[in-house]
């Protein structure tokens, strides 16, 4: 059987691409959140479904560089 170590060289050397699918799989395969002690996991839920119900919402990354640029000045 492999050792962490020997599976950890072995992802480390997939391409980005596979590695990235790798961690999604290992992600998945966890068990949910037990508890989130500052919600922040309920918020970030609620503002998915929130921005799946009306994708208008959202913004754009440009928009987002921009309104972090003006609070800089």
């Amino acid at each position: 059987m492999s050792t962490i170590a020997e599976v950890e060289k072995l992802a480390l050397d997939l391409p980005d691409s596979q590695r990235a699918v790798l961690a999604a799989h290992l992600l998945h395969s966890l068990p949910s959140v037990l508890h989130d002690e500052d919600e922040g996991i309920a918020e970030a839920l609620r503002r998915d479904a929130e921005f799946e119900a009306n994708p208008d919402i959202g913004i754009t990354l440009e928009q987002l560089d921009q309104q972090i640029s003006a609070r800089r000045c």
